[in-house]
C-alpha cells in the first residue's frame, strides 16, 4: 500500500507524480462517491424543479488530471431523483453549457487487427488517428429521456426535442409505477453517443408502501451503482492526459453503398463507478442493498463477486429487483456453479442485496470476464484489458443487522399469459452490410403477406418465418430507417407480443419506451436460409426444436430492455397504458441506436384510432410467432 500512495502523491520531494501511462493505473485506490439525493418535495401536489446539464470538471482517478465533462447539476453521475409513487414531478432540463464551450470527448476511429490479437479498443490513446472534427465542432444539444418512466409522448424526451443554451426541456412525471429503479440519460438525435459519454446520466428512485414493508437496508446501506465504461487519450509521451476518448475499431474501410467507413460500438478499458475508476467501498459487515445500472455505450458485463485471490465469493448475493421493479421472488446469484457471473447489458437495472454479515474483515471485489478468461484475470483478446470494477471492504465491528432475506417479494406481481387478448408485431434485427443497409445493422418493422401469390421469393425486404407449429408464413418489410412512415399505432391500455428476430451474431439490447413488458419466451431459429446480398430469405428462417432457450429467473420480472442474442426469436408482452403520444423504441448499443436502429410508435385513445386516415395499425392480427 505503501508504494501505491508514493505512485500517486509523488516522490517526496513536493514534485507531483507524472501522469501514469496506461498499464500504471492502480484500482481501489479512490472512495465510491455517493450522488447526492435530490427529493423534490412530499405531498401529491405537483412539485417543480430545476436540473441544469453544466460544464464540470472530474478527477476520475487521483492519478490522473482532472477531466472536461458535463453534468447534470454538475455532477457525474446527475443526483439521485428520489420520489414517493403518485407524487407528480415537473422538471426543468435545463442546457446551462455556455455557447461556444470545448465539446469534452475526442473521437476517433482505428482500423482493426488480426483476429485473435487485442482489439484496439482495448487500449487507451488515439494511436496515431486524427480526431474527428465534426464531433469536436459540436454543441451543446440535449434533451434527457426518463428511462422506463410513464409519461406523455410530450415528456418523453423526443430525441429531435434536443435544446441549446439558456433553453429548457419542460418534463412532467406522473411516478404512478410500482417501487422502481429509472434512470435518465441524454437522448438527443444522432449524438447520444457521445453526449452521454460526457456524463450525462443519473438514476431515478421511485418508492411506495409494499417495498416499505419488506424494510430492506436503506440510508447510507442503500447506495447507486451507475457503471460506465470509458477510454482515456494519453499525450506525446504516451502518458494519460485525462481527456475523454470515444475510440470505435472499423471493421470495412469504404462501404460501396456510402463510401463511409463502418465501426463497431464503443466498448473501454476503463470501468467507472459513479463516475470514479475502480473505486473501494468500505461496508459494515451487514446487508447492503445496491440500486445497479449499466450506463455504457454498449459494453455487455459478465460481473463476479470475487475474494482477493480471484476465488468466487458465493451465496451471498440475491437479486431482488430488474428493470420495472422488485422481482416476485430472490434468485440467487452464486458465482460458483449455474450462474457464474451476472449478464448486465446497457441500461440493464439490478436491485442486489449483498449479505456481508460473515465477510467481516474481509476483501471483496467485483470485477468483469471476458471471453476467453475467468473473471478478474485481464483478458485484453477478449475486449477486457482490465477487469477490476470496485473493491468492497468489509469491516471487523459487530454490527446489528435484523433484516432477513424475505422469500416472497411481490405480492402485488402478476405474470401476463397468452390468454390476455393482445395484438402481434415482428421486428427483425439485420445483419450488418444487408442490401440497402449501408453496412449497419437496422430494425424492420414487418407486416404478414395474407396472400404471398406470385411474389418472388428471394425479395429485397420479404423474410419467410417456418414456426414451432410447422406453418410457414411470409412477411413484408414496411420500414427500416427511422425517418420511413410511422408503422405501429398502439390503442392507449392494450396488451400487445413483440417477437424481435436477430439475424446476426450480435447481442442487442431492445428497449420500448413507456411500457413495462415480460419475457413470454426465447425461441431459437436457424436464420442461414437469410441472404444480406439479396436483403430477403431464400429458405425460410425455421424453428429449431432441438435447441430449448428457458429464461433465466431473474428475467421473469417486469423489464423495459431485453437482451436478443443472434439466431433467436425474443417474445415480450405488455400493456400500453397511462399515457398518449409519439414514442420510441430502439437498440440501447448507443452507437446503433444513432446509426438508426430506432424507430417510433404513437399510442392514442382507441377511440380516436377509428378516424385513423390511412395509417398501418398493424396491432391485431399481423403475424403471430408464438
Amino acid at each position: 500500500m505503501t508504494d501505491i500512495i508514493e505512485r500517486i502523491a509523488g516522490d517526496g520531494t513536493g514534485d507531483p507524480a507524472p501522469a501514469p501511462a496506461p498499464d500504471e493505473l492502480v484500482p481501489y485506490v479512490t472512495p465510491l462517491p455517493v450522488p447526492p439525493v435530490l427529493r423534490p418535495g412530499t405531498g401529491d401536489v405537483l412539485r417543480e424543479t430545476e436540473i441544469a446539464v453544466r460544464p464540470t470538471w472530474v478527477r476520475l482517478h487521483p492519478q490522473l488530471p482532472p477531466t472536461l465533462m458535463w453534468g447534470y447539476d454538475g455532477h457525474v453521475p446527475g443526483p439521485t431523483i428520489e420520489v414517493r409513487r403518485g407524487q407528480r414531478v415537473r422538471i426543468a432540463w435545463t442546457n446551462r453549457v455556455p455557447k461556444g464551450s470545448e465539446y469534452p470527448v475526442t473521437s476517433v476511429e482505428v482500423p482493426a487487427r488480426a483476429p485473435g490479437t487485442p482489439p484496439p479498443s482495448t487500449e487507451p490513446g488515439r494511436e496515431g488517428a486524427e480526431p474527428n472534427k465534426d464531433v469536436a465542432a459540436l454543441p451543446a444539444w440535449t434533451v434527457t429521456h426518463l428511462h422506463g418512466a410513464q409519461t406523455g409522448g410530450g415528456n418523453d424526451g423526443w430525441a429531435d426535442n434536443a435544446v441549446g443554451f439558456g433553453d429548457a426541456q419542460l418534463s412532467e412525471y406522473p411516478n404512478d409505477h410500482q417501487a422502481v429503479q429509472w434512470w435518465y440519460h441524454d437522448h438527443a438525435m444522432n449524438i447520444t453517443r457521445w453526449n452521454v459519454h460526457t456524463g450525462l446520466y443519473g438514476t431515478y428512485l421511485v418508492r411506495d408502501d409494499e417495498e416499505d414493508a419488506l424494510q430492506l437496508p436503506s440510508g447510507e446501506r442503500e447506495i447507486p451503482l451507475l457503471l460506465a465504461d470509458r477510454n482515456l487519450d494519453t499525450d506525446e509521451d504516451g502518458r494519460l492526459n485525462g481527456r475523454l476518448l470515444h475510440k470505435t475499431v472499423i471493421v470495412q474501410q469504404r462501404n460501396p453503398e456510402t463510401g463511409k467507413p463502418v465501426s463497431i460500438p464503443f466498448t473501454g478499458p476503463y470501468t467507472t463507478v459513479n463516475g470514479r475508476i475502480w473505486p473501494y467501498a468500505d461496508v459494515d459487515p451487514a446487508w447492503y442493498r445496491f440500486r445497479l445500472v449499466n450506463a455504457s455505450n454498449a459494453r455487455i458485463y459478465e460481473l463476479a463477486l470475487v475474494d482477493e485471490d480471484g476465488d468466487p465469493v458465493p451465496g451471498v448475493v440475491h437479486q431482488i429487483g430488474s428493470d420495472g421493479g422488485l422481482l416476485p421472488r430472490p434468485v440467487p446469484v452464486d458465482f460458483d456453479g449455474a450462474l457464474p457471473t451476472l449478464t448486465v447489458a446497457p441500461a440493464e437495472r439490478f436491485d442486489l442485496l449483498i449479505d456481508f454479515r460473515g465477510l467481516a474483515g474481509r476483501t471483496l471485489r467485483l470485477v468483469n470476464k471476458g471471453r476467453n478468461r475467468p473473471p478478474g484475470v485481464p483478458d485484453p483478446a477478449g475486449d477486457v484489458r482490465y477487469p477490476a470494477v470496485m473493491e468492497f471492504r468489509v469491516g471487523e465491528d459487530d454490527c446489528p443487522d435484523t433484516f432477513e432475506l424475505p422469500e416472497v417479494l411481490s405480492g402485488s406481481f402478476r405474470r401476463l399469459t397468452h390468454d390476455i387478448p393482445h395484438g402481434h408485431r415482428l421486428v427483425v434485427l439485420t445483419v450488418p452490410g444487408t442490401k440497402g443497409s449501408g453496412g449497419h445493422p437496422e430494425i424492420w418493422e414487418m407486416a404478414e403477406v395474407d396472400d404471398p401469390g406470385d411474389l418472388p421469393i428471394p425479395s429485397d425486404g420479404v423474410i419467410q418465418l417456418t414456426g414451432a407449429d410447422g406453418t410457414t408464413k411470409t412477411y413484408r418489410r414496411i420500414s427500416r430507417t427511422f425517418n420511413d412512415g410511422l408503422g405501429f399505432t398502439i390503442a392507449e391500455g392494450s396488451y400487445e407480443q413483440w417477437s424481435f428476430l436477430n439475424l446476426a451474431p450480435i447481442v442487442h439490447p431492445m428497449h420500448i419506451h413507456l411500457a413495462d413488458f415480460q419475457l413470454m419466451g426465447r425461441d431459437a431459429y436457424d436464420v442461414s436460409g437469410f441472404d444480406p446480398a439479396v436483403g430477403g430469405t431464400r429458405t425460410p428462417i425455421a424453428f429449431d426444436p432441438a435447441t430449448r432457450i428457458p429464461p433465466a429467473p431473474n428475467e421473469l420480472g417486469h423489464k423495459d430492455v431485453f437482451r436478443v442474442p443472434g439466431g433467436q426469436i425474443l417474445r415480450v408482452m405488455g400493456r400500453f397504458d397511462g399515457a398518449y403520444g409519439r414514442f420510441m423504441y430502439h437498440c440501447h448499443l448507443l452507437e446503433h441506436e444513432d446509426m438508426g436502429m430506432m424507430r417510433p410508435f404513437v399510442v392514442m385513445p382507441e377511440e380516436a384510432m377509428r378516424f385513423d386516415h390511412g395509417g398501418a395499425h398493424g396491432g391485431h392480427g399481423e403475424g403471430h410467432t408464438g
